[in-house]
Parts: C-alpha cells; structure tokens; sequence
C-alpha cells in the first residue's frame, strides 16, 4: 500500500546523471538555442503579422508552425534551465500534468499544421485557377482550430487521468520536463490505458498525416511533370522545398527517438536524454532557418524589415 505522503510528494526533475558538475556548461548551448528558438520564430510572426505581401495562406500556415514551434521551447525549457542553472529539481504534479499536457498537444499540433502546409501546396500546385476561393481566410481559421482540437482533445484523456493515478515508487522522472510516458512509470496502479491509448493515437494522427503528405506530394509531382515549360517545373518544385526540408526535420527526429527508446537498450541513458532534447529544440530551431534561407518572399520581408528600421532609424 502506498502512503499519501508519498503520494503527493512532488516529482524530481533530472538533468544529465553523473555529469551534474558540468552543468552550467551544458546550460550554454541550450539556452543559447532557447534565445535563437525565440528570436527566429518571434522576428518570422512579426514579419508575417506586419508585410502585407505574406498575408496569404501559406504563411498564415506557417504562422501557426512559429507559434507551435515556439510553444515546445517555450513548454520545456524553463524547468530545463532550473535544472541546470539551479538545481531546481522538484516539481508539483499539477504543474508537471500541464507541462505534459502541453508537451503532447503541441506535438500534435505540429503535425497537423504541416498536413495544412501540405495541403496549401496541393491546391496551389493542382488547383491553382481555384487557390483563392478555396483557401479564403476562414477557411484558413477553420483549418487552424481543427488542427489545434483535434491535438487537444486527443491528449486529453490520459492526461486526465495521471490525476487519478496514485505514484508511490520514486517520483524520480527521467528528464528535466515532463512527459507522459515518464509519470506513468512512477504509478501504482493499472495502467494499461495510458499506454495503449498514445499509442493509437501516434498511429491515428502522426503517421496518418505522413502518409496523407507523401500521398499528396505524389499528386504533385505527377501534375509538375504535366507542365511542358522545365522552368515553370522548377519554379512549383521550388515552392514546396523548404516545407519539405521541415517536414523532413520533424519526422525523421521523432523515427530516430523512437528507435533509440525501442531498440537502443544498449544505448548509454545520456544518448536518450540528448535525443529527447534534438526532438523538442531542432525542428523550432531549424524551420525559421529553412524558411528564411530557401523561400524568396521571406528574405524580401526580411530586408524590407531591415531597411525600413534603418531608415526609421
């Protein structure tokens, strides 16, 4: 039987085991990430809020990445950097159920916006003269809230239901975040529906939407081979590099944290702990890089930006 004081005491947060003296060291170069994270997904909502030329579906899409993106940061590293600024370790489980919560959802969410983005593409590519009335601002809006619903909603239940849990092993959680999969390793009870239930929902939603991408990047690459003109192949190509640069990123961290937690038993823990972190810091770090470097109108936004600060200035 376990006590309610063991119950409710708070969950230990870890950082890296046994290189605890190193770390303020390792704090450097994640919170340099964290500053870069902010700063590039928060200068793209800018650009895209205040340049009038990038108020079209594509980028309102890719708005809504920035600011998923930004969430994820946002989400898991202040008690990431507690943890290795200040060795603040315990966490309550309220706040610690909400960080999960978040964490998850998120996640969600940034598979559905990029079915969105994948989508845009589609209708612009094989649809082009329709464009405009098909992806008017509602229904951008509307796109937006089912993406962020249906995440929302799915992650629910479980989540819900660490609540009910009762944790008496020892509250020790492997990360400096919290994660669902981590807490209910610390219940004592049943918890056969917390760990089938993600399960079916990755399977329902994630590689759904993957495939529904490549099944739609395949419609397009057909209809760009119809076009006679190998310049205007190049030019509808060239629209869809840097969203699947992205989709690349996301997805081929979550298959390689998958196979580290599935197969990589051998695997010192450190690797894990650091594969957990390249899955919540690369893709919000790479996709306003990807998006600044290969897409023309970000660029021009960007120096019309500049240029106007300088003549302001």
């Amino acid at each position: 039987m376990w006590s309610n004081s063991s119950n409710n005491a708070p969950f230990l947060l870890t950082g890296f085991p046994g290189l605890e003296a190193t770390h303020r060291w390792i704090s450097i170069p994640f919170f340099t990430v964290y500053v870069s994270v902010i700063f590039g997904n928060g200068t793209l909502l800018l650009l895209i809020k205040n340049d009038h030329s990038l108020h079209e579906p594509m980028y309102y899409f890719l708005a809504m990445l920035a600011t998923t993106d930004l969430g994820v940061t946002l989400t898991t590293m202040p008690t990431v950097l507690g943890v290795l600024w200040l060795d603040q370790r315990e966490i309550g489980h309220g706040i610690c159920f909400s960080q999960a919560y978040f964490i998850h959802t998120l996640s969600i969410v940034e598979s559905g916006v990029l079915l969105a983005m994948a989508y845009d593409r589609f209708v612009a590519i094989c649809n082009p003269l329709r464009y405009t009335t098909i992806l008017t601002n509602s229904q951008v809006i509307k796109i937006g809230t089912v993406v962020l619903m249906r995440a929302a909603l799915s992650i629910m239940p479980i989540i819900v239901r660490l609540h009910w849990l009762p944790y008496c092993h020892s509250h020790i959680l492997s990360h400096a975040f919290c994660l669902h999969q981590d807490v209910i390793k610390l219940a004592c009870a049943d918890i056969t529906f917390n760990r089938l239930y993600p399960v079916v929902v990755v399977f329902a939603m994630v590689l759904v939407d993957f495939l529904v991408i490549v099944f739609s990047y395949v419609l397009i690459l057909k209809t760009v081979m119809g076009i006679a003109s190998g310049e205007e192949r190049a030019k509808a190509l060239n629209t869809c590099v840097s969203h699947i640069c992205c989709i690349l990123v996301f997805y081929v961290t979550v298959v390689g944290l998958t196979f580290i937690h599935r197969f990589g038993k051998n695997v010192p823990h450190v690797v894990h702990i650091t594969m957990s972190y390249v899955y919540f810091l690369f893709p919000p770090l790479m996709n306003p890089v990807i998006y600044s470097v290969k897409t023309k109108q970000i660029q021009n936004g960007f120096l019309r930006m500049f240029s106007h600060h300088k003549t302001g200035a």
